[in-house]
């Protein structure tokens, strides 16, 4: 029958896009999850003497307000640096509560289960809404056990979606037809969003700052480290330039007899 002959030229058209979504899949999950550990390393050893760097500006900032409390720039210029003081401690504190990721190095186990996961249960192949959000939910674990390296965790996943009544298909001829068209065209949609998200991943400034880290470690550097340095000579700088503004505070109170100029 033509209905079957094209459904088998159709089933033979999506499964050839299913092994392309599935390696686009873990090409864009590879990529965040290194981003992401990367981006960890960077908090912790740079962005942590940022805060400090901010927490040093904040306190000069206030002290030359308080210097000049008629002055609504110095007043401004205060609550600014203290806004960004606050908000880089912030960020910084959550960050050191987290167990440090590491570099990413996925295994050719883990990058193999991923693949074939994404292939099985990828949320562009259901059949409905509802199984459509199932699969959404369950590919938000893979990328989460995934990023983790939680081999374990992956295959529960796989064996529990073959155990269940979504991965069985029976269908009619033209109904399977119609499936596989509609299938057909939500992959290609969803191997053409994940091209362009990973365009931007690497055209962002976080990937850039990891491809000089990169290029540094083959050439027997640590270019984070160089950046913490440089940093610590940034706040040390910093500090001595603010001791003039905070010997003229204390000057300044205690010429007006008030031992209170801490407060």
């Amino acid at each position: 029958m033509p209905e079957e002959r094209e459904l088998e030229k159709k089933r033979a058209e999506l499964t050839t896009l299913e092994a392309e979504l599935a390696e686009r899949e873990l090409e864009l999950a590879t990529l965040q999850a290194t981003l992401h550990a990367f981006e960890d390393r960077y908090l912790r050893q740079v962005g942590a003497l940022y805060a400090e760097l901010d927490e040093v500006n904040a306190q000069i900032a206030e002290a030359n307000a308080r210097l000049h409390q008629h002055d609504q720039q110095a007043q401004q210029a205060a609550d600014k640096a203290r806004a960004q003081a606050n908000e880089s401690a912030q960020h910084t504190a959550a960050v050191q509560q987290e167990s440090p990721k590491g570099k990413f190095q996925p295994s050719d186990e883990l990058k193999k289960i991923y693949r074939e996961i994404a292939r099985q249960l990828h949320p562009d192949l259901a059949r409905d809404p509802q199984d459509r959000e199932r699969r959404h939910h369950l590919m938000v674990e893979v990328n989460r056990a995934y990023e983790s390296g939680d081999l374990e965790r992956l295959r529960a996943i796989q064996l529990q979606w073959q155990r269940s009544p979504a991965a069985i298909k029976d269908e009619s001829v033209g109904a399977e037809l119609v499936r596989i068209i509609r299938q057909i065209a939500q992959i290609e949609e969803r191997i053409a969003a994940i091209e362009t998200e990973i365009e931007e991943l690497i055209e962002s400034d976080l990937h850039q700052l990891f491809v000089r880290a990169e290029e540094a470690e083959d050439e027997g550097r640590d270019l984070l480290q160089e950046m913490a340095s440089g940093i610590r000579e940034r706040i040390a700088e910093t500090k001595i330039g603010g001791f003039d503004v905070l010997a003229r505070l204390i000057f300044q109170y205690e010429k007006s007899g008030n031992r209170n100029w801490r407060a």
